[in-house]
């Protein structure tokens, strides 16, 4: 079923607020993430990590780092107590490459389930593979070609078909694991990391895009928007060719860990990391031939917490909802949102298409439930913070472009002009064409709520259409009075930005 209209049945039985967390135990770090979810929409409440090393030495000792297991376990007895006291019952906890690893691992989870709540899942490489890939596909549906979540002792592949998952495979590439005792080398690391991918040739042509998951991932995406003045700093979804790739590589080469740690993004214990990953995601890149790589803030956390919700939910698109559950609380008419969408919708599918016939739908029913986001902000500054909140919403299932896209929709929506926008490079990441459909779009939102005051029994009385030269709006006899002089400048604003005429057409 198409998600755009499974949307509308699914997300007011499944809207009921949820809170659960997903408490992670890693080589590197114990995480704990308070989610709320709202139907498909997911938001992290709350989202706390301890750099624990518990990893720390584990390929020399073969055992979890002594002094650290305490850290760990003085961290999750505060999570538990966080949870408590928040009344976040639903509770899910897992524990990777280390745990699993050490050979007192079985130890640590036994000491885990006597002194708190949690009771350990130790995923299997394959299994962390794949719940990896899970919340990355929540987060980016449709992705194709390879996934890879970089772990302080592993590194997780599986290969993606369309958002359909396949076999993932663990290999010891996290930096705990794969770098030589002594000085960086980096010919002796790019050793290590060429004999291990080797091994069973999962990169060999693999081809297409290469979704990175990972803090010191995440942050190679950070150096990169400082090394390119970037406009818009969401790591989540932000795309990098190959050529792009191996400049970053020699950069974190060059660059002193302290350099590195005075990046805005960059913490100062992920700063040691980055020169090796980097080096890693250009031997992924090189050797399997990909063309791009999209950093994911989504993976195993993520891939937890959807493995639990129905088909049906898992199945609606999670911008839609995510704006939905957004704007909805502050919507004067929540269902207005809704109607909004439906009556755009036989205008715009006369418009011409900017992304795809597919995409071009979904951002249509996205902003129709934005159209009421800045309702309670103030009139002097509605028009700004609007347009911020969308550009920089955790929305899952976006890109860059669309993201602005959608806030320059927002911009028209409460009257902002073009000239503004001109000067902001972050609307630089759209076309012209784009951003003439963006601004035919948000005043479109802007008309109809106008001409219905949010009714939706009103707005019905009302038709829209997109004729060759034209744009022309009905009237029936009914509610001709409502049809005022701003209206008349709202159409002719719309109809001029595809290069049309406005007319009204009395019934």
């Amino acid at each position: 079923m198409d998600p755009v209209s499974i949307t509308h049945q699914v997300f007011a039985e499944n809207a009921v607020e949820r809170d659960i967390a997903v408490i992670d135990v890693g080589s590197n770090t114990v995480r704990m993430v308070h989610f709320r979810l709202e139907g498909r929409a997911i938001w992290p409440v709350f989202n706390e990590k301890v750099m624990a090393g518990l990893g720390r030495g584990l390929r020399q000792r073969g055992t979890l780092h002594p002094d650290n297991i305490d850290i760990a376990m003085r961290a999750l007895k505060r999570f538990e107590r966080l949870l408590d006291a928040k009344g976040v019952g639903e509770r899910y906890a897992v524990a990777t490459a280390a745990v699993r690893n050490a050979s007192d691992g079985p130890d640590f989870v036994r000491r885990v389930a006597a002194e708190t709540s949690f009771r350990l899942r130790v995923l299997s490489g394959p299994e962390e593979g794949e719940l990896s890939a899970l919340g990355l596909v929540t987060g980016i549906p449709g992705a194709h070609g390879m996934m890879g979540d970089l772990g302080g002792s592993s590194l997780e592949l599986t290969p993606l078909d369309h958002g359909a998952l396949g076999a993932g495979q663990t290999f010891a590439l996290g930096p705990q694991e794969a770098i030589p005792p002594g000085p960086w080398d980096a010919d002796a690391v790019c050793a290590v990391i060429d004999q291990r991918l080797r091994e069973d040739g999962v990169l060999l042509g693999q081809g297409g895009e290469f979704y990175a998951i990972g803090g010191a991932w995440r942050s190679l995406a950070q150096l990169a928007f400082a090394r390119s003045d970037y406009p818009l700093r969401v790591a989540h979804q932000f795309r990098i060719d190959a050529r792009g790739v191996r400049e970053l590589t020699r950069l974190a080469s060059r660059l002193s860990t302290a350099s590195l740690a005075g990046i805005p993004g960059i913490s100062s214990r992920r700063a040691p990391s980055i020169p090796y990953a980097a080096l890693l995601l250009s031997r992924i890149v090189e050797m399997g031939k990909f063309s791009h790589v999209v950093f994911s803030a989504y993976g195993l956390r993520e891939g937890v917490l959807m493995q639990g919700l129905p088909a049906a939910v898992q199945a609606i698109d999670p911008l839609i909802a995510g704006a939905e559950a957004l704007a909805r609380p502050v919507s004067p008419t929540p269902d207005f949102g809704r109607s909004l969408a439906s009556w755009i919708a036989p205008a715009m599918a006369n418009v011409d298409t900017v992304f795809t016939p597919r995409r071009d739908r979904v951002l249509q029913e996205t902003a129709a439930r934005l159209a009421d986001l800045g309702a309670r902000r103030h009139p002097d500054h509605r028009l700004e913070l609007t347009r911020d909140s969308v550009l920089y919403a955790p929305f899952a299932g976006i890109n860059h472009a669309e993201r602005a896209f959608l806030a320059a929709v927002m911009h028209y929506r409460y009257g902002g002009r073009r000239s503004a926008l001109d000067e902001l490079p972050v609307f630089h990441l759209i076309d012209e064409a784009q951003h003439d459909v963006a601004q035919m779009l948000g005043c479109t939102l802007r008309l109809g709520a106008k001409l219905s005051g949010r009714s939706a029994s009103l707005l019905d009385r009302f038709t829209l259409r997109v004729e060759p030269g034209l744009v022309c709006l009905d009237v029936d006899e009914s509610v001709r009075d409502l049809y005022v002089e701003r209206s008349v400048s709202l159409l002719g604003h719309l109809a001029g930005a595809i290069g049309r005429k406005g007319e009204v057409r009395y019934l």
